[in-house]
């Protein structure tokens, strides 16, 4: 059967998923290393995913702010342990000017900067020497705050929306007065991302603790959300940090308590990105290309008129009256009158995701139906409707969607996890090819067998069950 995107996901998964970004218009590698250049079709998607984050951020008391690309190197030398977790990714700044040598512009030799700086991996830096100065009492806490930037980690081996140097995120970062308010929100933020992206993405995780081995650089906790993808690789997806008092004592962030005495607080960070791009199109999508919900899809429902050269503006005229029918319904609503061949139209918005294909021919105009199709199920949806209906039906068409991604997502994702009981089982299975994750005693992976397990099979442990902190998820990862 022919296929949008070749080689098929089965054939090559990596190859099958670098083209259908490319098939979908989403993004491009930019002429810098490493990094991307994601188009309007992308960012809107992004935009979306963002925007609804935002809400669920602010809903847990938390509030926006910016600062600044370039962070000193003396702010991460004051945290030896975090310093240490990025140093092999700093991007530095060491030259303020360029000059014309030799006929060529390169750093000035003369414009050398006294103290070089870092371009953020991560703001937990100077966002604590900020709140060294904020915070000054018990009334000042909790302090919670959060910000949308771009970061650079200089990225060796690149993957669109996977893995780039430079990337998209929000990185929340809060002070608390006692370790118990601290854990509890890290936990809560957590959630909040589980939540978000089962409900918003129609995407399950496991959302479990990391162990002490894979914890994030100068945090007590991390607590981490992992996803499956087709391929059975794990995707981190989103993390949430209890810094302890580390990164309060680094940056002397103290208050007077209401004993009035001197305290240090307890801080916490959390975080998502642009990753959570690539798990979304990796998870739900097919060999014909992005299959999005319709929470984050630009057009949740794309208009098709299938014109004749003697009906092409009454029929255009048509198409559109019952585009603003259904945008009147709160629907995202594309009507696509661009001078392309119907089916071209068609296979351009089945590679782009479009929840819902509506098409209308002269006949359909005149009898009051339309045709619908079902981006994620296909063909075995598509049926002839009255318009009437449509409009009635079209908003519960789209939670109905919604719901059922997520489900057939939950079932792929459980038939790819498999206990087993020893090391010797967990190497069969992976020396037959065996994908997903593997669930096995926490306390079989702290040895020398198991770290010969991890380089041969290029496997890290993911996370703690949730629910029985004596098991530990394995698996092979992005």
């Amino acid at each position: 059967m022919k296929t949008a995107i070749t080689p098929t996901r089965e054939e090559n998964f990596s190859e099958w998923y670098q083209n259908l970004i490319v098939a979908a218009d989403l993004a491009e590698n930019a002429p810098v290393r490493g990094c991307m250049t994601i188009k309007p079709y992308g960012w809107a998607i992004w935009e979306l995913m963002r925007d609804e984050m935002d809400k669920r951020i602010k809903a847990n008391g938390v509030q926006n702010a910016n600062f600044p690309l370039l962070i000193p190197i003396a702010y991460f030398n004051k945290e030896a342990e975090h310093v240490a977790g990025f140093a092999k990714e700093a991007a530095v700044v060491t030259h303020y000017r360029l000059k014309m040598i030799d006929g060529v512009l390169q750093p000035d030799p003369e414009a050398e900067l006294t103290e070089p700086y870092v371009i953020r991996p991560t703001s937990e830096t100077i966002i604590g020497e900020a709140m060294s100065r904020w915070v000054q009492s018990w009334r000042d806490l909790p302090l919670k705050l959060n910000q949308w930037v771009n970061v650079m980690r200089w990225e060796m081996r690149p993957r669109m929306f996977l893995r780039t140097s430079e990337f998209n995120w929000q990185e929340g970062h809060n002070v608390f007065a006692t370790h118990e308010e601290a854990n509890a929100d890290a936990r809560k933020m957590h959630k909040m991302y589980e939540d978000y992206m089962r409900e918003v993405l129609a995407a399950p995780v496991i959302a479990g603790e990391k162990t002490p081995e894979e914890r994030f650089a100068g945090a007590d906790h991390t607590y981490t959300v992992e996803q499956i993808m087709q391929d059975g690789k794990a995707l981190q997806a989103g993390t949430s940090h209890d810094l302890g008092q580390h990164f309060a004592k680094s940056f002397n962030i103290q208050y007077l308590g209401t004993d009035g005495k001197l305290q240090y607080g307890w801080t916490t960070s959390w975080g998502t990105s642009t990753r959570m791009m690539g798990g979304l199109f990796m998870i739900h999508s097919d060999d014909d290309g992005l299959v999005l919900p319709p929470l984050i899809a630009p057009y949740q429902i794309v208009i098709i008129p299938v014109v004749r050269e003697e009906n092409t503006e009454t029929l255009n005229a048509y198409a559109e009256k019952l585009g603003d029918k259904l945008r009147e319904t709160g629907l995202r609503v594309l009507v696509d009158t661009s001078d392309m061949r119907a089916p071209d139209k068609m296979w351009k918005w089945i590679k782009r995701g479009v929840p819902l294909r509506v098409e209308i021919g002269s006949r359909e105009m005149d009898d009051g139906t339309v045709t619908i199709t079902r981006r994620d199920i296909g063909k075995e949806s598509k049926r002839t409707i009255t318009v009437d209906e449509l409009i009635a039906s079209a908003a519960d068409i789209m939670t109905t969607m919604q719901s059922e991604m997520y489900e057939r997502a939950l079932k792929r994702r459980d038939e790819q996890i498999h206990a087993v009981a020893t090391l010797t089982d967990l190497e069969k299975e992976l020396a037959a090819g065996t994908t997903g994750f593997f669930k096995i005693k926490y306390g079989l992976t702290l040895n020398d067998e198991f770290e010969g397990l991890m380089e041969k099979y290029k496997i890290s442990r993911r996370c703690l069950d949730p629910d029985d902190d004596t098991y530990v998820y394995v698996a092979k990862s992005y």
